[in-house]
């Protein structure tokens, strides 16, 4: 049975940084959100993943479902020629924690926003299945990028069922969110993984011309915490990643990780911590006319914050 959880428009008070209030806008909510992105004529879309639906709420304020049975759909990133990408992980026959079964085929899919048609742009790599898309991004030339977090990669699409695996197990475990530096110079992958002794961290690795993944560093480590799950980047190259916790779940994540947006240089300083008062913290993406507001995915709400910094749309 899908359900559902509404709640009214409210607006509250955080701190954007020691000293300085912010108004933060909760926009909306359902169930677990997830996949915040931005098309090109101001429209926000974001997943509802539970109840396997993508919302959006237009530049005017009104909020609809966009599309229902959405193959639990989780990462969102709108292409430049405003194109709707999807992470699609269903599995088939498969029940989550909260009693969700979720049927489908493992996918990554594309939406032309203004005739609704969907097309398959990865399912398969080498002959075999994808596992469980989870996340993606847009280099600058429009190239898309996801994670595969139970089959343990990261590919790119070249163009529809043409793939590129990128990185790989051993070299990564289960890669969750992930994002290209504004240069495309460089590839940052989170690892999420909650069993005893996993990676929680942001990798980078050096990402060269022909797309292939050199040159592995940790740029931040979340462990013994709960990891990042998903992130953005503003112009300047900082990473906005959407990290920790207020109750422990059943996994060996600990919660020395904060519930919060950790803003990290390139070169892993921290250099802000915003708190956020709800679970599960999950994303974060830039919008607005300037493109300095940051929304802030977490649980059944959706949370603004303004920044010094504009950002990209990846």
């Amino acid at each position: 049975m899908t359900r559902v959880l509404l709640i009214a428009i409210a607006i509250v008070v955080a701190a954007l940084a020691p000293g300085a209030a912010q108004e933060v806008s909760v926009h909306t909510l359902v169930t677990l959100l997830e996949g915040p992105t931005f098309d090109r004529d101001g429209n926000f879309y974001f997943t509802d993943v539970l109840s396997q639906r993508i919302m959006k709420k237009t530049a005017a304020g009104k909020l609809s479902v966009y599309r229902e049975n959405s193959n639990l759909a989780n990462g969102l990133v709108v292409d430049p020629q405003n194109r709707l990408i999807a992470a699609e992980g269903a599995h088939s026959a498969t029940a989550d924690r909260q009693g969700f079964t979720f049927t489908g085929i493992p996918r990554v899919t594309r939406t032309n926003l203004r005739t609704g048609q969907i097309e398959v742009i990865a399912d398969s790599y080498m002959g075999k299945p994808l596992v469980g898309p989870n996340d993606v991004t847009l280099d600058g030339q429009g190239r898309v990028y996801f994670t595969d977090f139970q089959g343990g990669a990261v590919y790119r699409v070249d163009a529809p069922k043409q793939l590129t695996r990128v990185v790989a197990a051993p070299a990564i475990e289960r890669p969750n969110g992930l994002m290209l530096s504004p240069d495309d110079k460089t590839l940052y992958v989170i690892e999420a993984n909650g069993a005893q002794g996993g990676a929680r961290m942001i990798r980078a690795f050096d990402l060269l011309p022909d797309g292939t993944a050199r040159n592995m560093r940790v740029l931040y480590n979340f462990y013994p915490g709960r990891s990042a799950d998903g992130m953005s980047v503003d112009t300047a190259g900082n990473l906005y990643a959407a990290a920790g916790m207020h109750a422990t779940r059943n996994t060996s994540e600990t919660l020395d990780t904060k519930c919060g947006v950790y803003v990290i240089s390139p070169q892993g300083k921290l250099l802000k911590f915003i708190p956020i008062p709800e679970d599960y913290i999950t994303n974060t993406a830039f919008g607005g006319p300037d493109m300095k507001t940051l929304y802030v995915t977490a649980g059944k709400t959706i949370y603004t914050f303004r920044t010094d910094i504009a950002g990209l749309t990846r």
